[in-house]
């Protein structure tokens, strides 16, 4: 029977995720990017195999920090629902090192008005809907991570660094059909590439710069923190923002290769005395910049960041272990982007959709001794 549990696992887990619904980050295309985890405690020669899905429904505009409501209340509001399924695999080359590689797996829907017949009742009498969508492989991710201190002499505290890389694999010029309302009122679409936000890559070489570590703060109690800051160094990929050159502004022609950044601070505590199920508190602040830390930042973007609460528990069973945590958003923020900046007027401000809370779910599984 054992050597059927993994694969009742992840049965288990595809059949929770299929059943599973919640809402978080959209317009502003945060990627699903997580820093390499490993136990201080894992013993070298160790491989484990995960299995994570994040998934989130954007539907609330906002410019800056004010809330566009008008826009639900109008029922124009842009509308992604992003499903991403993160397939891993590391091992432990040491107690100190690991390695790691991911697979991100995207389904991606964004329903809008205005992208096909348009908001207004003159041009789109019948507020009809339509949809895009973009699936398949994301930007495949490796990364290393080391622990300072030697974990069995530091075992209540330590602190871990990493670097990972972001291959250029994923489609950044995933296209799709756009309605067109003719003049008789019959339908017409165009392709043309569908909107960043649900591209599967962004079609730059990325690296990160990651941290992660963890303090006993009293009985059953650890403080935890965590995060990274991805390196886009590209400007632009060639994936024109209108499907066309004819009108663009040169600024924004083309989609930007935007940087993306992520930190996590909180506390575990251990329910059960076998510590098999630990409940988690923290907060959790991610989002995109409009200026990128290297290279030049021109090309359109939304840059934007959302700060969470985030509730979360484990359970561990034998080799397997299942997670899940539900951030809830407390405060988001549209930015300016750099076009928004070069408006001599300092009037002009894009706005972004995000959501409420965004569900992660994931199961991982240990093998050696």
């Amino acid at each position: 029977m054992r050597r059927y549990l993994p694969f009742l696992y992840i049965a288990l887990f595809l059949f929770i995720t299929n059943f599973q619904q919640a809402f978080s980050q959209g317009c502003v295309g945060i990627k699903n990017m997580h820093c390499t985890s490993m136990s201080p405690a894992s013993k070298p020669d160790k491989w484990q195999v995960s299995l994570n899905h994040r998934y989130f429904r954007s539907y609330k505009h906002f410019v800056g920090s004010d809330e566009q409501k008008q826009r639900v209340d109008q029922g124009t509001e842009v509308i992604n629902k992003v499903h991403s399924i993160d397939l891993g695999v590391s091992y432990n080359v040491s107690n100190r090192l690991a390695l790691s590689l991911s697979f991100p797996i995207l389904l991606n829907d964004r329903s809008s008005l205005y992208e096909h017949y348009g908001n207004s009742t003159s041009s789109n009498p019948q507020q009809l809907r339509f949809h895009t969508q973009a699936n398949g492989l994301g930007d495949i991710r490796i990364a290393g991570t080391y622990w300072i201190l030697e974990p069995l002499k530091h075992p209540n505290g330590n602190f871990a660094i990493g670097f990972g890389l972001k291959l250029p694999n994923g489609n950044p010029e995933v296209n799709d059909d756009f309605h067109r309302r003719k003049t008789n009122g019959s339908d017409s679409t165009i392709r043309k590439a569908v909107d960043q936000s649900i591209q599967l890559g962004d079609g730059g070489l990325g690296f990160s710069l990651e941290a992660q570590g963890y303090h006993s703060l009293f009985k059953n109690a650890v403080l935890y923190y965590n995060g990274f800051y991805l390196f886009n160094p590209a400007n632009t990929n060639k994936t024109l923002t209108r499907g066309t050159l004819t009108g663009a502004d040169p600024l924004i022609a083309y989609y930007s290769v935007p940087d993306q950044f992520s930190f996590r601070l909180g506390m575990n505590y251990n329910l059960l005395q076998n510590k098999r199920l630990t409940a988690s508190f923290g907060g959790r602040l991610e989002g995109i910049p409009a200026h990128d830390a290297l290279g030049k930042s021109k090309g359109f973007r939304r840059p934007g960041y959302i700060i969470s609460i985030e509730p979360g528990a484990s359970y561990k069973a034998g080799k397997a272990n299942f997670q899940l945590s539900v951030p809830v958003a407390l405060y988001r923020n549209r930015t300016k982007s750099v076009y928004d900046l070069a408006d001599p007027t300092h009037t002009r401000h894009g706005d972004a959709a995000f959501a409420d809370y965004l569900l992660n779910i994931g199961m991982s599984y240990s093998f050696g001794k």
